[in-house]
């Protein structure tokens, strides 16, 4: 009896302290523990895709609402400076995190009202915004210039985020690495032909670098295996706010999906972001092969450059102009495809601008980034482009009204589908102008294939019928292929095998050889 009454004793202490400890975390919250950086770790591992995040697969994570509950009841009373500052640095990016996932799908965190400075966060007991949990928690304290390149604040123009924790045995050695990453990042610390172009970064804390732009420098040169010159001219690039999402970051239209070889391609489908510039540039040869009694003696070649500019008013309208050149040959066959280059060539030719116009891209939803409408209305240069006694045709007299309906699709890792539908509406007027008002639907599917984070190849189907009196149609096959020089600068190459009805009734044949260039500003 006496054992049992002594066990009956130690139980009911073992249970009130239990208690009491349950109480005091509760009151308190809980110390600081490895666990938290085991957790955050496994976090990041997941969700951290290259340079980027995946908020997607991040808002449906539950563990990410656990990260947040322990950030803000966690004791830091006991914690040394060491551990404190790993907990904030994590603290920072989850909290960035946790609160662009809340507001998925945006374009920027500039689109989540008072994101840094007005949105208070629970934090070891503690109620604060983002920038004062790193102004006051951070860099006050430590005196660390360091930390700007590990505190990701969810743009693009962020120093990267990494897929880890920071965690308080590895910190010296992390914040060393990273700073020397982003300071010897061609993206982030940007060679010009004739200076260094610096991230804003320098400029709007030129104190925690030592106040000027010397100091500025000097730090710089401490982690740059390629030290900054004295004669180098200094200026800073405009901050780039689009997300750094790992699925759809439209920076300049780029997608970086969750693998390494479909990272950072550039979205033909996708809205360019607010202030940013698209030029592009594509030229495009038709070759068409025709004859009697089975025999191919003609040949007819177009050539026609588009030009055309589009700038961001806005995340999801951009407005801008297109103008079109043509270069065309009416011959003998002998003259091969490429006579329409030379003036001299045998047969008919005429070339100049035929036509110019606004055009418009909207991406109307904003949970479908990668879907868009663009909208190019063309007006002809002269009312005598079409074929007259003199001259060959070159190209209609009416205007040309074409709407194209975009769209984009991740395929896995490495592998995309791009769908076209356009509706096209050309040589617009009154049919005692002789205009013929003719109109079309063409389709395109293209399929996708990344090899590798610059180099896109890909196959090419499309067909079109034209609603007119007499039912015409044509269609297309092709393999073309995208390299990305940097994020900013494409070039594209493009064979397609083309008929349409008039070809397949006379056995005659066709082809277009293409070649693309955009640049973004």
């Amino acid at each position: 009896m006496k054992t049992k009454s002594i066990i009956k004793r130690v139980i009911k202490s073992i249970s009130f302290s239990a208690l009491l400890l349950s109480f005091t975390i509760a009151l308190n919250g809980a110390p600081l523990s490895s666990k938290f950086f085991m957790d955050v770790d496994q976090f990041l591992n997941i969700h951290v895709k290259g340079n980027g995040v995946d908020y997607a697969s991040a808002k449906s994570n539950p563990n990410l609402s656990k990260l947040i509950s322990a950030i803000a009841e966690t004791d830091l009373a006991n914690a040394s400076s060491i551990e404190k500052k790993a907990f904030y640095i994590n603290a920072y990016n989850l909290l960035v995190i946790n609160a662009v996932a809340s507001a998925y799908p945006t374009n920027s965190v500039n689109e989540i009202s008072g994101f840094f400075d007005s949105k208070k966060y629970l934090v070891a007991g503690e109620k604060l915004t983002l920038n004062k949990l790193e102004k006051d928690k951070l860099i006050k304290t430590t005196g660390d210039a360091r930390l700007h390149f590990v505190l990701v604040c969810g743009a693009v123009d962020c120093p990267p985020i990494v897929g880890f924790a920071y965690t308080p045995e590895k910190l010296e050695q992390q914040l060393e690495t990273q700073t020397k990453k982003a300071l010897n990042n061609a993206a982030f610390i940007k060679p010009t032909s004739n200076g260094i172009e610096l991230s804003q970064i320098f400029k709007w804390y030129v104190n925690d670098f030592g106040g000027n732009q010397k100091s500025v420098v000097e730090f710089i040169n401490n982690y740059r295996t390629t030290p900054i010159k004295s004669s180098d001219k200094i200026s800073y690039y405009n901050y780039d706010w689009n997300l750094n999402n790992a699925i759809s970051n439209k920076t300049g239209s780029i997608n970086t999906t969750n693998t390494a070889a479909n990272a950072s391609r550039y979205v033909v489908s996708a809205a360019i972001p607010k202030g940013t510039i698209e030029l592009k540039l594509f030229n495009n040869l038709y070759s068409q092969k025709t004859g009697s009694n089975g025999e191919l003696n003609d040949q007819t070649t177009f050539f026609t450059s588009t030009v055309s500019a589009l700038y961001g008013l806005s995340n999801r309208f951009n407005a801008g102009f297109e103008f079109r050149y043509r270069r065309v040959n009416f011959g003998p066959i002998e003259n091969g495809p490429f006579a329409v280059f030379n003036g001299s060539s045998k047969g008919q030719n005429r070339q100049g601008i035929t036509g110019f116009g606004p055009k418009v891209r909207i991406a109307p939803f904003k949970s479908l980034e990668n879907f868009s409408i663009q909208s190019t209305l063309t007006f002809a240069t002269r009312n005598d482009l079409a074929s007259t006694e003199s001259q060959p045709y070159i190209d209609w007299n009416g205007p040309t009204w074409w709407t194209q309906f975009f769209n984009d699709f991740s395929l896995g890792n490495n592998f995309s589908l791009f769908t076209e539908i356009d509706v096209l509406i050309e040589d617009i007027g009154s049919s005692a102008n002789q205009h013929t008002n003719r109109v079309s639907t063409p389709a395109t599917i293209i399929f996708s294939y990344f090899p590798n984070t610059k180099t896109t190849l890909y196959t090419l189907g499309g067909f079109s019928p034209f609603y007119q009196e007499t039912f015409d149609y044509f269609y297309q096959f092709g393999v073309g292929a995208k390299y990305q020089i940097n994020p900013n600068f494409e070039l594209e190459l493009l064979y397609t095998d083309f008929s349409n009805k008039f070809l397949d009734e006379t056995g005659g044949r066709a082809e277009t050889f293409n070649f693309g260039i955009r640049y973004n500003l």
